[in-house]
């Protein structure tokens, strides 16, 4: 299997808010940067986004290494949050509706799909690549202006 690295980052302005995302793909040297936005949504769902566009963009089952600085999506992963809503019924452990939940459904194939792992980054610190996806996340919101 290949291993493909994505870092992805989203923003908003205003929360909810127009917002942003991107994720970059490395593979060996070559480089692919997606990126879009909405008029209305909030930073949770351009985090989750920008993860669901870097795993849909891989052409065949990798080895996908997340890069977020989002820690409500590296932790809902790593953290099983993920596994115990869907055993729920998308609930939390507190009984509310899961929000996001479409986006979790789409999100869940595509860790099936691909071997992912999801590794935090600080964000607004000195990871270069962290840095442009928040860039190019923050340039898409632009657009919508």
């Amino acid at each position: 299997m290949k291993t493909v690295k994505i870092y992805t980052d989203g923003a908003c302005s205003g929360n909810p808010g127009p917002g942003g995302w991107a994720a970059i793909l490395i593979y060996r040297q070559t480089e692919k940067v997606l990126s879009g936005g909405e008029n209305e949504t909030t930073n949770n769902i351009m985090e989750l986004t920008a993860v669901i566009k870097g795993l849909a963009a891989l052409k065949e089952p990798c080895v996908a290494e997340i890069y977020s600085d989002s820690n409500y999506v590296v932790e809902a992963i790593n953290s099983g949050w993920l596994e115990g809503w869907a055993a729920r019924g998308w609930k939390t452990a507190d009984n509310k509706p899961v929000k996001n939940v479409e986006l979790w459904l789409s999100l869940k194939p595509l860790l099936s799909y691909h071997k992912v792992k999801f590794f935090k980054v600080k964000g607004h610190s000195d990871d270069v690549l962290n840095n442009r996806c928040d860039a190019l996340a923050r340039a898409e919101i632009s657009k919508l202006s």
